[in-house]
């Protein structure tokens, strides 16, 4: 067998399904998630197409009130827990991780093929609730309606997600003895690369905010079956007691999805603007500090439950300050783009385009931070658009980014670069016609999770369905092109962007065990600026 051989005995079918199936290689096992999260991406798609053409008329003439439920539920609960929560750190984390640090694997190769296996049982629970009649409690569970009213799946898809918890925690704590314990000599934290950076503050996160969802849903699967007394008023619950729970989780689980997302908008700047990124420093530490106050700003979310309003000033307060981290980032961004050698490539469209929808999903977040706009604002289409610029315009713009840039180094292959420009362009455009006139539905009244509107809403509501229309053909032409690349694309040299990092010194697909021997690091994680990064 000759060296080619070797490197892409990953990718190489020949060498059958069981040996996938036990593979203890991180990038095989990248490659697993990778497909498991694209099914479950389409699925979620599928559910968010069946919401946007109910949507297009102000009757409810496609779907019954209770189908429309379920099918905003399982689209909010597939898309989150199996899709935006594991898309990056599980795909391109597990993948490139060990190598950017030099390491052969990560520290726990059987735990990490242990953390697919629990995610796709998770997934599995989840479709068979999904199949079986659905489930209608939207994606927050929220009690008493999860406990006592609904009569729809919520054990089995609490089960599946409860499952799936466990599959972040493992992840997570393998990121973090690995990027403790294993980095090559010379590495020290100040020159670790801002994915890993990024990776390590949400892998904090999953493992110590992930058990408390884990043990809430376990009660509300408990309450709802033997009639426990922990949330149900009735039995001297409190369901507000649910609010905090699930929230003291969920406001951190948003990070999990972005800063992952973050650490790969950092690579993509520094490579496709050619410079060192500006106040390293300082991005690196604002994932930290975004992790550590992720934990104190959760009921923001529950501003109209009657809290205090003292106790709701001091979590307005702490909101606005989180947003401080963020915005170190998108200024350091831009300052590394000034006077910077910029080229337009694919995955660096995709990053401008994070940049301009994160910008406005946290600048949107301000408002929802504010008492006064808060209370207007809940619970409509505000807060959809708010939560989709962040999680999906964000995160999936990020995700994209990333795969595009590491797709070469993944497959050994080159795409078609026009077309990744252009799916770039489409996703942007019909990213905004979709979700940008949702914000001024919602500031006129239009509450969310209703099926049926107010004519005078027909407008905007047919804008935001054509453009999920448009949306579907950019997210469709990536999966396209991408495979069609895997056959029919050009041989990938180890470093076709000029890019710094360790995972460039290795062949396209890497070999097995990454290195042929352990790397010393003697410079810093983004040396554009002191030597020229040659293509190659």
């Amino acid at each position: 067998m000759n060296s080619v051989e070797v490197r892409s005995n990953y990718l190489n079918a020949e060498y059958g399904l069981l040996s996938w199936l036990i593979t203890r290689d991180h990038k095989r096992i990248a490659i697993l998630y990778l497909i498991s999260v694209t099914i479950m991406f389409a699925i979620g798609g599928l559910f968010a197409a069946a919401v946007r053409l109910e949507l297009l008329t102000p009757q409810g003439d496609l779907l019954a009130a209770d189908t429309y439920n379920k099918m905003f539920s399982m689209h909010g609960i597939i898309m989150v827990f199996f899709f935006l929560l594991p898309a990056i750190p599980a795909t391109l984390g597990n993948f490139l991780i060990p190598m950017m640090i030099g390491a052969r694997d990560l520290a726990f190769p059987r735990i990490n093929l242990l953390s697919w296996y629990l995610y796709v049982v998770g997934a599995l629970f989840t479709l068979y609730a999904m199949v079986t009649g659905g489930v209608d409690t939207g994606w927050t569970f929220y009690t008493p309606f999860s406990t006592t009213a609904s009569n729809t799946n919520v054990i089995p898809t609490a089960i599946g997600i409860f499952i799936n918890g466990f599959s972040g925690i493992l992840t997570g704590l393998n990121f973090i003895v690995t990027i403790h314990r294993m980095r090559a000599p010379g590495l020290t934290w100040f020159r670790l690369p801002l994915f890993v950076w990024a990776h390590y503050a949400t892998s904090l996160i999953q493992v110590l905010g992930t058990p408390v969802l884990a043990i809430t849903l376990v009660m509300v699967a408990l309450e709802r079956a033997f009639h426990f007394g922990i949330f149900d008023p009735n039995y001297g619950g409190d369901p507000l007691l649910f609010q905090h729970l699930f929230w003291f989780y969920s406001h951190p689980a948003v990070y999990i999805m972005i800063l992952p997302a973050m650490g790969v908008i950092s690579e993509l700047v520094t490579c496709f603007s050619r410079k060192s990124i500006f106040g390293y420093s300082f991005v690196a530490l604002s994932s930290v500090a975004i992790a550590v106050l992720g934990f104190l700003v959760w009921a923001h979310h529950m501003f109209v439950t009657g809290m205090s309003v003292y106790a709701a000033m001091i979590f307005s307060f702490i909101s606005f300050g989180v947003a401080i981290p963020s915005a170190v980032k998108v200024f350091n961004w831009t300052a590394t783009l000034y006077r910077g050698s910029v080229s337009y490539s694919a995955p660096m469209l995709y990053a401008l385009g994070f940049i301009g929808l994160f910008t406005i999903g946290g600048l949107t977040g301000l408002f929802l931070a504010t008492l006064g706009v808060d209370v207007h604002v809940t619970d409509t289409y505000f807060v959809v658009a708010h939560f989709h610029y962040v999680m999906v315009g964000g995160t999936i713009m990020a995700y994209l980014g990333g795969l595009h840039f590491w797709w070469p180094k993944i497959t050994g292959r080159l795409y078609p670069e026009v077309w990744a420009r252009i799916s770039a362009a489409i996703v942007f455009l019909g990213f905004n016609l979709t979700f940008f006139p949702q914000f001024i539905l919602g500031y006129l009244g239009m509450p969310r999770r209703y099926h049926v509107y107010p004519d005078e809403f027909q407008v905007l509501n047919v804008l935001s369905t054509a453009g999920s229309s448009i949306l579907g053909v950019g997210y469709l032409l990536p999966f396209i092109y991408l495979a069609w690349s895997m056959r029919y694309g050009e041989q990938a040299s180890p470093n076709p962007w000029g890019a710094t990092g360790l995972e460039w010194e290795t062949p396209s697909p890497p070999p097995t065990e990454n290195f042929e021997k352990p790397p010393v690091v003697t410079r810093p994680a983004y040396a554009y600026d002191l030597e020229e990064v040659t293509v190659g």
